[in-house]
């Protein structure tokens, strides 16, 4: 068996189209397809049913799969070991805007300056995403922001807890009360990030608790967004407090009076089971090293 053909059939099996995984290794459709039959010829199995448009997996190319996965990461593994010592591939990695813009940078530019021949690949995802992505091997690794620390099919390691700050604009009426309940901010414009964001969506659970039946968020894409949104009067939003020190120490944002009752940690996965490649386990140590400073 080819590796380029394994690669080409991991491809198409992780995104279930021959068209998008044509796109994505950058051959033609016809290339992609005829690969595809020449490795299902050498097997002497067939590997995807074809259902109409769709494609989907059968019970040979589900055995075939990991081994595929498995002899992928040994290729990446013997390329980085004849590479005379220097760490050198591409890491696919998911993540937050708050971290990418507030907590990754020293890493990022470690990795940059001493170590040019690894490429990262920033994916903007929230949790949920990067964990399907993890699990089916199109992340190498993850950045998650969440309560729980134990996934589904995934090793992970906590890196810090990651503070909570509930943010309002200096003459909010909230601003300067101490010992703020939730009850106390189910009739306060809120404004929030998208849904599928851990700290809104533990955030909007324990106002419902507090008696708000459906919290209503006006809703940004972005972090800075919100910032902006809150400074100007148009709500009180929580937001890790590492995005916002800023604003607190310029006096452009006050703190509330209200604690989270529950803590979120920052954390970086992979798949269970995945043999990490000498640049990727290269990442991950330093990643380990910059979170105890």
């Amino acid at each position: 068996m080819e590796l380029r053909l394994l690669a080409t059939f991991e491809k198409v099996a992780e995104v279930l189209s021959f068209t998008r995984a044509a796109a994505e290794l950058g051959y033609a459709q016809s290339s992609v397809t005829a690969q595809v039959k020449a490795l299902e010829t050498s097997l002497g199995a067939g590997l995807f049913d074809r259902l109409g448009g769709r494609i989907r997996l059968t019970p040979a190319g589900e055995r075939l799969l990991p081994y595929a996965r498995r002899m992928a990461e040994l290729a990446e593994e013997a390329r980085t070991a004849v590479a005379d010592g220097e760490a050198a591939g591409t890491i696919t990695v998911g993540t937050m805007e708050s971290l990418t813009t507030y907590r990754l940078p020293p890493l990022l530019e470690y990795v940059h300056h001493r170590h040019p021949g690894v490429r990262l690949s920033l994916r903007p995802t929230l949790g949920d995403a990067t964990r399907q992505a993890l699990r089916q091997g199109t992340y190498d690794l993850g950045f998650l922001m969440e309560a729980g620390t134990e996934h589904e099919g995934l090793e992970s390691e906590v890196l810090a807890p990651e503070p909570l700050a509930l943010v309002a604009a200096p003459g909010h009426p909230l601003a300067g009360r101490t010992g703020l309940t939730a009850a106390d901010l189910t009739d306060t414009a809120l404004v929030g990030t998208e849904p599928g964001c851990a700290y809104r969506d533990l955030f909007e659970a324990e106002l419902a608790a507090g008696g708000a039946a459906t919290p209503a968020f006006l809703e940004f894409g972005t972090i800075e967004a919100s910032k902006r949104a809150v400074a100007s009067g148009l709500g009180i939003a929580l937001l890790p407090r590492i995005t916002v020190q800023e604003e607190l120490a310029s006096g452009a944002l006050v703190a509330l009076g209200w604690e989270p009752p529950f803590t979120l940690f920052t954390q970086l996965a992979w798949r269970r089971g995945k043999r990490l490649p000498a640049h990727v386990r290269l990442f991950v140590e330093q990643a380990r090293r910059l979170a105890r400073e």
